[in-house]
């Protein structure tokens, strides 16, 4: 991995105002254009920026200043750090502490009974599985289908409640839209429902008193055939 320097044009900053570099030279060692080092020199450019000294971070020596200032065709090298930084692993299945892998298919089981939503690459993500423990599970063929339990992969341990909700969040982007109006019980309006108008006629005799009368009237009958 080759060396970058550390904050290029707060470099240039130092080095324009404490240096004899040309323009070219310090360009050349920030990755800025001519111009660009220019326009700071004049004091057009990077305004309120502190220049850094890549003497004391230990990307430039000394002597390698001195010789290209003497010397226009010198470019100046960085040097090599003194201290190696490991390069970053790409992401990849989450990694499942020995203790936490036997609880995996009973945290598959609840992904996939409480989030169907969620893609096989979104549980390798979250529990560190492979595709094919994911579909034994979901096809009901895992070896020990019989004796798991769903259990909660946070509860357990193996991923955060942070991580589920992301791919959660992210998998419900995907799923189809309820389209606006529809019942959410199922429940038909009554203008549907109505077959019709109510007879306005039937409406003026249905008063209180003739209610009232009806069920005196059906009383006595009953009566009567009690007796």
């Amino acid at each position: 991995m080759a060396t970058q320097l550390l904050m290029p044009k707060a470099t240039a900053v130092w080095l324009v105002d404490n240096t004899a570099l040309t323009f070219e030279q310090i360009g050349a060692l920030c990755a800025l254009h001519t111009l660009e080092v220019k326009s700071i020199a004049d004091g057009d450019s990077a305004q309120g920026i502190k220049g850094l000294d890549p003497i004391q971070t230990g990307q430039l020596s000394r002597d390698q200043i001195k010789e290209a200032e003497a010397d226009p065709d010198v470019k100046l090298k960085l040097l090599d750090p003194k201290v190696k930084v490991p390069e970053l692993k790409k992401k990849g299945p989450r990694y499942t502490p020995v203790s936490r892998r036997q609880d995996r298919p009973s945290a598959i089981l609840w992904l996939v009974r409480n989030h169907p939503e969620l893609k096989d690459a979104q549980i390798i993500r979250l529990v560190g599985t492979t595709k094919t423990t994911i579909s034994a599970i979901r096809e009901r063929t895992h070896w020990n289908i019989s004796s798991l339990q769903p259990l909660d992969p946070v509860t357990l341990g193996i991923c955060s409640q942070i991580d589920l909700d992301f791919e959660v969040s992210k998998a419900a982007k995907y799923l189809p839209k309820i389209e606006e109006g529809a019942a959410e019980d199922g429940l038909l309006p009554a203008s549907e429902t109505q077959t019709g108008a109510p007879d306005p006629q039937m409406a003026e005799n249905m008063d209180a008193d003739s209610v009232f009368k009806n069920f005196e009237s059906l009383g006595d009958s009953v009566s009567s055939k009690n007796d």
